[in-house]
Parts: structure tokens; sequence; C-alpha cells
């Protein structure tokens, strides 16, 4: 898979890359990352990519000019006519970041990695900046407007680094361990993981949309805490019911708004009641 980015601030990505599982999957090849200078595609001397807009108000707007001129070069045409463009057109996403947009969400990750969907070749990621962008380019050129979360940043440069990150260690070959992507938080359920060996007793549950369970290491007591004997004896089907019990406190403490969308069991439902009882 190939990344386009395009910015007014190219050099804010120099050293996003350069680190942890990006650097390797860039370096082995598993993806490309392409960053692409907006100010290129102007004509002007003062390389003017903004205006004031139209009606008045706050700030300045992106023009649709040199964005379309940086889409061009890239190969990308308007929407209508990539819709009518065969395969080569279906495997391309342009995406445009901006606090309008629907909510960056797991599953949308693994929509642009391709599981379980399209497999797509390219995701060409369009940072907006100042108010935002001349909405004619998302009408004429955008698959679809992100946010990735509800609160507003200076632009999406930020936002177009949380998407290749979330979606890039998505891609098979660059976790480690593919079941990295599989155990955790806003993972898919039981009846979706891909990950199992064949004999080995499996001691979590897929997430099914909730948030992952706590987590524990050496050395088995700190700052007067001890480790949860549970996770040190050994009974894999006592692990895995202690860690789906964290899974629902967790979510109900911190987002439960997720367990109305999270695939739950009538054993999860019993123990979310017995939770809310206690909590009582």
């Amino acid at each position: 898979m190939r990344f386009e980015i395009v910015t007014i601030f190219p050099g804010f990505f120099a050293g996003i890359f350069e680190n942890g599982i990006l650097r390797r999957a860039l370096a082995e090849g598993l993806v490309t990352v392409g960053v692409h200078d907006l100010r290129t595609f102007t004509h002007d001397r003062h390389r003017t990519v903004d205006d004031r807009p139209f009606g008045g108000g706050e700030g300045m707007v992106l023009k649709a000019e040199p964005l379309a001129e940086a889409l061009a070069s890239l190969g990308i045409k308007p929407k209508t006519e990539r819709e009518s463009g065969g395969d080569a057109a279906a495997g391309t996403r342009v995406i445009l970041l901006s606090a309008q947009g629907r909510r960056f969400t797991q599953s949308m990750a693994r929509e642009l990695a391709g599981l379980g969907g399209v497999k797509l070749d390219r995701v060409v990621l369009i940072c907006g900046r100042y108010e935002g962008v001349d909405e004619r380019v998302n009408e004429l050129y955008c698959d679809m407007e992100l946010s990735i979360g509800d609160y507003v940043l200076s632009g999406g440069e930020l936002a177009a680094a949380v998407v290749v990150d979330a979606v890039m260690r998505l891609i098979p070959g660059v976790l480690g361990n593919e079941a990295s992507g599989e155990f955790e938080s806003f993972g898919v359920a039981d009846a979706e993981i891909t990950s199992d060996s064949v004999g080995v007793p499996r001691s979590q549950h897929g997430a099914g949309g909730l948030l992952d369970y706590p987590h524990y290491t050496r050395p088995a007591e700190f700052g007067g805490l001890r480790a949860p004997e549970v996770l040190m004896n050994g009974d894999h089907l006592q692990i895995r019911r202690w860690r789906r019990e964290q899974q629902l406190r967790k979510t109900l403490a911190n987002r439960p708004d997720l367990l109305e969308g999270a695939v739950l069991s009538a054993e999860d439902r019993r123990l979310l009641e017995a939770i809310r009882r206690e909590a009582r």
C-alpha cells in the first residue's frame, strides 16, 4: 500500500516515519509514503495556497486550484471519472482530514487496510489548514471526510500521521505478531479472529468493540500492589474469564457508549449486569 500526503508543511513528517513499527514497515517495503508540498502547485511568487472566504468570516481557506493540481499530479481524477475507471481507480481512496468529518475508528482503519473488504493500493490524505478547504475539492475529489476526534487541530498533519499509523499497523507483515492487531481495544469479535494457532489454548477474547483488559508484567509486586494471581496460575480458562470481565469493567467505566455496538454474549451480559449492581 502507498500513502500520499498533501500538505503545506511537508517538514512536519520528517521524524514521524523514522521510528518504531512505521520505520520498519517502510524499510521492508511493506508500505510506502509520499509527502507532497501543496505550495509546489502554485503559480505566483508568494506561493499562495489560501484566500479569504466568500461571505466573510474568520481566517482563510485553502484554495481549490493548487489542491486540484496536486491531485492531478498523483493521477487522481474527479470522483465521477474514477467511479467509471475500473479496478485501478477502485484501489484508491482520497480522504480529506477535517473537523467536520466522520469520526475515524478502528473499524475504518481495518477497512482502509483491506481487512474484510476491498483491497486498496493507495490512500491519499489531504491535510486541511486554516478555516478549512474549499468545499468544491471535497465534493469533486474526496471519497470521505475524516476527523480523528471531537476537537479542533491547527491542521490535518497530526490527523494524517494518526491515520497512517492506525492503518499501517494492520497491514499483514507489519506487526511482529499478527494477533496484536486483533486482540486489542476496539478489535474484532471472537468469530472474526483469524490468527488462532491450532492446539494452543487462547487466554483472551476478541474485543468485539470493547476496550482492552489491563496488562501486567514482572515484577509480580510493585509499589505495594501485586499483579492479579489469576494471571500467574496458568489456567487459561480462568485467565480468559478474568480478562473478559476486566474488558467489560473498563469499558463501562471509561467508554460506556461502546457497549451499545459491542458484540456481547449472554455470559457477557450477565457479567455486565453484575458489575452494574456492584456500582449501585
